[in-house]
């Protein structure tokens, strides 16, 4: 019997929504994850929290911690920790690179959103520096002025 491959392309679960505002994202990577069944089955619902969740490294490997999936009501007593290290899957450039940032002063790692990439779980990594006030309110009245002339030109536009 042939087998048949699900090509879905890249579904996205979640999004760190939080990210953009709170940090200024340098450098992205794709990195897999290291899941068992019912985490698997409980992404696929959408079922995850990745608003608090950073990498941290051990030992040469790097983790994803305080990212939330939900337990999967159907798997019973074979279910999950909803709040368990899921190990990162990497090419090995990339994780000395991510720890080199790690130990910069001012400087973490987090994911920016789970998705599906031809039936895997993929996580979104990106490497962050912390806004400042400042910086916050500077990014909101540019937001807020973009819209503006956004609203200016379609009013112009319906007028034509």
């Amino acid at each position: 019997m042939a087998e048949t491959k699900r090509t879905e392309g890249d579904k996205t679960v979640a999004t760190n929504r939080k990210a953009h505002h709170e940090y200024h994202i340098e450098e992205t990577w794709e990195a897999g994850l290291v899941l068992l069944g019912s985490e698997v089955k409980s992404l696929r619902e959408g079922n995850v929290t990745i608003g608090d969740g950073y990498v941290g490294e051990q030992r040469g490997e790097l983790f994803l911690y305080n990212v939330h999936i939900q337990e999967y009501r159907q798997a019973n007593r074979h279910n999950h920790e909803p709040l368990r290290w899921r190990k990162l899957l990497l090419k090995r450039a990339q994780i000395d690179e991510i720890s080199r940032l790690l130990h910069e002063k001012g400087k973490t790692c987090i994911p920016l959103r789970f998705y599906f990439k031809n039936g895997r779980c993929k996580v979104e990594l990106g490497s962050a520096v912390g806004k400042k006030l400042h910086d916050k309110r500077e990014d909101m009245k540019s937001k807020d002025a973009k819209r503006e002339m956004d609203r200016v030109k379609r009013g112009r536009d319906r007028e034509d």
